[in-house]
């Protein structure tokens, strides 16, 4: 059994057992608890949940476009990544530009009324289509506000400067290594009214100690079901990739948790994923040597080993 990710797994047990009942700002209902911490020792494999399939190509591809400093969901549409889709549409569906059906409610009606339904996957596979072929459409409708790429690369400071956040950690911990200023955090409240989802995971800091780096993510918001497991992956992977471009070993991802919660629409999902076994954690290998962290691409970075239980499918709370 793996250690990693059972105390995920024994945290989704505490919420559905222990959670307090609590609105949202979907209007779905969660069940909550306020301040759990997670302990992902990285020499045990990379932990990437096992007891339902975590795709990690979706991952891989949105961690990249975090890198390149990227708000746009035109690259993860390249890439085959929808899980941005929803917030861009929301934003479009509310702009004077969208000519289309009353779209309004869309995230809870969808589920209900079959004939809305197929309205709104239309307009929604019309929407994509014009992404990704109209230059002047994707930069306006595909822009997601300035979420995290753009605040790790280019946070914009009172005096109009541009900051690259993650570019200065890495040549940090290259140089001082034992610094305490190894931090990068994506919460500007300047920024939050204007961006389509405010940053759940809010910021982060590194560690270096025994020739190893290790890393500690604090998460404001965290959806135990759907979210979280693509959290862990994507900052294992981050320290993963900041590590070969320091020279470094990979240690401990500490993951600590604001808001941790199970939406009301995802209790059973959790209980069936509760009565599994987890299997044995996959590897990341990453190729060529030469590439930076900045010009990684997608194919550069390889799961092996990962053979988890199936899927289990839920709806995401928009």
């Amino acid at each position: 059994m793996s250690r990693s990710e059972q105390q995920y797994l024994d945290l989704l047990a505490d919420i559905l057992e222990n959670g307090d009942q609590k609105m949202d700002r979907t209007g779905t209902g969660t069940r909550s608890i306020f301040g759990r911490q997670m302990r992902f020792d990285l020499n045990e494999g990379f932990p990437l949940i096992t007891t339902k399939r975590v795709p990690f190509s979706l991952i891989k591809s949105e961690l990249l476009w975090f890198i390149k400093g990227d708000n746009n969901i035109r690259y993860l549409l390249k890439h085959n990544n929808n899980i941005w889709n929803e917030w861009a549409f929301q934003r479009y569906v509310k702009s004077d530009d969208y000519q289309g059906p009353d779209m309004s409610d869309f995230g809870r009606r969808s589920l209900q009324d079959d004939e809305f339904r197929k309205r709104y996957e239309q307009e929604m596979d019309a929407f994509k289509q014009r992404i990704l072929n109209e230059d002047a459409f994707a930069a306006i409708h595909g822009d997601l506000g300035n979420i995290y790429g753009r605040q790790w690369r280019a946070w914009k400071t009172s005096r109009g400067e541009m900051i690259d956040q993650l570019a200065d950690v890495i040549e940090m911990i290259k140089k001082t290594p034992d610094s305490r200023r190894l931090i990068v955090s994506a919460w500007n409240p300047e920024d939050v009214p204007t961006m389509a989802l405010p940053p759940c995971h809010t910021l982060f800091q590194f560690y270096v100690a025994n020739g190893k780096l290790s890393c500690q993510l604090y998460q404001r918001s965290a959806d135990m079901f759907i979210g979280v497991p693509f959290n862990i992956g994507s900052y294992a992977l981050l320290t993963q990739l900041i590590a070969r471009e320091c020279g470094l070993a990979v240690g401990t991802l500490v993951h600590t948790l604001g808001d941790a919660h199970l939406y009301q629409n995802h209790l059973e999902q959790a209980r069936t994923q509760l009565i599994r076994e987890p299997r044995t954690l996959p590897t990341v290998s990453v190729s060529p040597l030469s590439k930076v962290i900045f010009d990684l691409e997608a194919d550069d970075i390889t799961l092996e080993g990962y053979e988890p239980h199936p899927t289990i499918r839920a709806p995401i709370a928009v």
